[in-house]
């Protein structure tokens, strides 16, 4: 069908695979690949437990670092890009999964790589959920002073902090609900406190594309598409 141009594989949005257990037996070597799995080990001890496949079936999961080395490279050039005079760039707490796993959160995994690629002279400060009192209060207190940095936060600064002057608004992680959204980009121009011009941008992957649509409906908002090639 392909061969006599019958349809094109741009146009296909969902594929449905009909006696696939045929297809199996007249293969001898069949690849599957997705990039939509989110358990892939429970899907492959599945598919292995339904006899779609023999025991010595090889699993090769591609990690998503790629993907978070490419948002922070086109955070860092819309930074540089923007040159604001300060700014908030909120990320996603830590999930216990995470946690457990041992990885690094992901405002620790920022923050370090701000201090090592970031070449401005913008200060890198940090307000998230676990700082001690002491910590958060130095935060808020250089936070105060006027422009010259750019805070890391989690939501944490998305309700409790009221900064009425904020220019921009870097998302590197999507928020969980279009309400926590609307709070985040609520950090920025707050009449009748502030005048001047304000920007919201998200730094998302193709696969997160959806999230972004699904909120901009809940809130009647619509998003400009920037393709950015850092």
């Amino acid at each position: 069908m392909l061969e006599r141009h019958f349809f094109s594989l741009e146009t296909v949005r969902v594929l449905i695979v009909d006696e696939v257990d045929c297809i199996f037996n007249s293969s001898k070597q069949t690849v599957f690949a997705s990039a939509s799995i989110p358990q892939h080990n429970r899907f492959i001890h599945d598919f292995v437990q339904q006899k779609w496949a023999k025991r010595d079936v090889v699993h090769i999961h591609v990690s998503a670092i790629s993907d978070t080395k490419r948002k922070l490279q086109t955070l860092l050039s819309l930074i540089q890009s923007d040159a604001p005079e300060f700014g908030i760039i909120f990320v996603a707490e830590q999930s216990e999964k995470s946690k457990k796993a041992g990885k690094a959160p992901s405002t620790s995994l920022l923050i370090d790589f701000l201090k090592t690629s970031y070449q401005g002279d913008l200060d890198i400060l940090l307000l998230e959920d676990k700082m001690n009192f002491n910590s958060r209060a130095a935060s808020l207190l250089e936070v105060r002073k006027g422009g010259g940095y750019l805070l890391v936060a989690t939501d944490i600064a998305a309700r409790e902090v009221d900064l009425p002057e904020m220019p921009h608004i870097y998302n590197f992680d999507l928020p969980r609900t279009a309400i926590d959204y609307l709070h985040r980009a609520g950090r920025t121009c707050r009449k009748p406190f502030s005048d001047i011009n304000c920007t919201v941008t998200s730094i998302i992957v193709p696969d997160e594309r959806f999230v972004l649509q699904r909120y901009e409906n809940e809130l009647c908002l619509t998003v400009k598409s920037l393709f950015h090639k850092p």
